[in-house]
């Protein structure tokens, strides 16, 4: 049976979560909660001050002040880059972008050189993996220009990545892709490309390398052997044929964004487990309901043919064992991931920390898919800088919290605690292990607010705020805004900052305010909200994952902008969120045509940005430079190795300033 490109073209998180909503609770909407706020405050507040200044200053005039104050107030120094469309990439001016990694480089001093047309799975296991999403980098000896580079890679394209199984029929007089079914032996260079990287890396005259003889360098993949840990460890719903304990899981999947921990683990993030899975469940299972509510099974991808693990009909429980944090300690290449249970189950975007004044430490965790939730889960032990080994199970015993938003501006964060009405047996629970199996719906009983798919959340140690990226929401319905909040079918995200209370990140209420509604000023009907002295090339949709770098700036990456969303590729964006400049946003780099923009990461001395290259030409039909449909059918037009100056494998790219210096100062 041939597959439709429908079903096997995955091309970003954009599409991978624009299928029906599973969330069917009637809690309330971020967009409702935004409309409701700001048409009061907006009308009382806002509206009546500007006219009462208008009436006597020129609308002119306050545009031209607003510009004023905003050039000579940002934080950031570059000559912003022109937006646009191409197969390459491109940073601002006076700035060096050096591939360091690419999908299929080698990674030991065994390692085979890559080579496209002869992929197998023992060699893209000593190779970097496909689709680099998260970067993180842990200092060795406390340097800023010598440590581990860690990344996860999220996802495969097998589209891009096997010549010849995608073929160009003519149908009804129009051209169609269609893509073979996969073989066992090409699943599993997939299975072996999915997981995370962890490799030394040197910076030497300037220029980062890598260090393949590293002792400490490892590959990660869906095939690793993992424990599973915290309240969940050995429960009957994590037990498989293969895995009676309930303790062992085979393999990590769809790592998005993720973290490192502040005594230097790596913690990688599973993401959309669903469409891993295909099959059906016995009739009358007592997980359906529960795998509903994650969209499984969706069965994208073809493993379930080839290992039963993935077949629900043969592995009910195994979708249970899926959607956790994993934490890996990077200094022993031989130790046991762990899935830290205590953190929650459902599609993990990313796990930034920060140290509360109490010395707790608060994880920042989205859930991405529309109309789902934000999350935080605060360690009840303390953290100790001066004993490694002190914190390293701190992640098995904690409070996970989910938000509710008000309309007022404040936000209260719920603890998921079994026993705690509403999650108690007379709602299926049993213990908090079920409640923590299925976090989703435990978050839907307690009332949190339904969000357009939140995704990287980022603590600002500096000034005590929180970032929430929220890249879009489709499906919002009209009636859910009002002329005040002009968002229906939300295409271009928002960002939200949050203050917790008394500046504690552990505190359990807070305040919250829309930093940016993102999209195109220069459209009134998009309703973004730059400030004035954004330029053209300096708004941006879709904002997906962010990093915050050590003077506090606040840096936003973003997924899904492309010829037909904006008219420009995915990037990285410098973005002021303090005083006069607050909401006004600059290009600084930008990806080849229909990759998504991932990362990014700030070493410690601020001298180097690393930034994530996913999936470089995916859906590139849409630019006629890519020419397709050769694009699929001929090897020479698809690698780097034929054609240099069309970057079309994943990559990690590291940004440096010419002549050395901190970036953008």
């Amino acid at each position: 049976m041939t597959v439709t490109p429908e079903t096997r073209f995955r091309t970003s998180q954009l599409e991978d979560n624009d299928g029906p909503p599973v969330n069917l609770t009637d809690n309330r909407s971020m967009g409702e909660i935004i409309a409701a706020r700001f048409s009061r405050r907006g009308f009382l507040m806002g509206s009546l001050a500007v006219s009462a200044i208008a009436a006597t200053v020129s609308p002119l005039a306050l545009i031209a002040a607003d510009e004023a104050r905003a050039a000579e107030g940002s934080a950031f120094k570059f000559d912003e880059l022109e937006a646009g469309i191409d197969d390459k990439h491109h940073v601002a001016p006076g700035y060096d972008a050096d591939v360091l990694l690419r999908w299929g480089d080698p990674l030991f001093a065994d390692s085979p050189e890559f080579d496209p047309l002869k992929q197998s799975a023992e060699a893209q296991a000593k190779q970097f993996g496909y689709n680099n999403d998260y970067v993180g980098y842990i200092p060795i000896d406390g340097s800023a220009e010598h440590g581990l580079l860690v990344v996860n890679h999220e996802y495969t394209n097998p589209h891009l990545m096997f010549p010849g199984i995608v073929s160009i029929v003519e149908k009804d007089g129009k051209k169609k892709a269609e893509v073979a079914p996969l073989s066992k032996e090409q699943v599993d260079v997939e299975m072996a490309a999915h997981g995370g990287t962890i490799v030394e890396i040197r910076k030497q005259d300037g220029k980062w390398q890598v260090v393949r003889d590293g002792k400490l360098n490892r590959r990660i993949m869906s095939t690793t052997e993992m424990a599973l840990s915290g309240p969940v460890a050995g429960h009957d719903r994590v037990k498989t044929n293969a895995d009676p304990s309930g303790t062992k899981v085979f393999g990590t999947l769809n790592n998005c964004a993720g973290g490192v921990t502040p005594w230097g683990t790596y913690v990688m993030a599973e993401e959309n487990i669903h469409g891993y899975f295909s099959g059906e469940l016995p009739e009358g299972h007592k997980e359906a309901a529960n795998y509903k509510r994650l969209g499984i099974p969706e069965g994208a991808y073809e493993w379930g043919a080839h290992y039963d693990r993935f077949n629900l009909a043969k592995e009910p429980n195994e979708p249970n064992r899926f959607g956790w944090i994993v934490e890996v300690d990077v200094n022993d290449p031989n130790s046991v991931p762990r899935k830290r249970t205590a953190m929650g189950r459902f599609k993990h975007e990313g796990a930034e920390s920060i140290v509360a004044k109490d010395g707790r430490v608060v994880f920042y965790l989205g859930d991405d898919e529309r109309f789902d939730y934000v999350y935080k889960f605060v360690t009840a032990g303390t953290f100790n800088p001066n004993d490694r080994a002190a914190n390293m199970n701190l992640l098995d015993d904690g409070t996970l919290y989910v938000a509710k938003f008000a309309e007022n501006g404040s936000v209260e964060w719920m603890p998921i605690v079994f026993g705690k009405a509403p999650l108690t047996a007379e709602n299926g629970f049993a213990s908090q292990a079920d409640v923590l199996i299925e976090t989703r719906r435990a978050a839907d009983l307690l009332g949190a607010t339904k969000m357009d798919r939140p995704e990287d959340i980022q603590p600002n140690a500096g000034i005590g705020k929180v970032y929430v990226m929220l890249t879009n929401n489709s499906k919002r319905k009209a009636e859910q805004v009002d002329a005040a909040n002009p968002r229906a079918e939300n295409a271009f995200g928002h960002i939200i900052e949050i203050v917790e209370d008394g500046g504690d990140f552990a505190a359990t209420k807070g305040k919250w305010e829309v930093l940016l509604k993102c999209g195109d000023p220069s459209v009134a009907d998009v309703g973004a909200t730059f400030s004035t002295a954004t330029t053209a090339h300096g708004w941006f949709g879709m904002p997906d994952n962010c990093a915050v770098d050590s003077a506090g700036r606040l840096w936003v990456a973003t997924d899904g902008q492309g010829p037909k969303a904006t008219g420009r590729t995915d990037g990285l964006w410098a973005v002021d969120t303090e005083g006069a400049a607050r909401a006004t946003s600059k290009l600084f780099f930008r990806v080849p045509i229909g990759a998504e923009m991932c990362g990014p990461l700030f070493a410690p001395d601020d001298q180097t940005a690393f930034v994530a290259v996913q999936h470089p030409g995916d859906g590139g039909e849409d630019w006629e430079g890519f020419g397709r449909p050769s694009y699929y059918e001929d090897p020479s037009t698809r690698w780097p190795d034929f054609k240099p100056d069309m970057p079309v494998r994943p990559s990690v790219v590291a940004i440096t300033k010419q002549g050395g210096g901190k970036i953008a100062v």
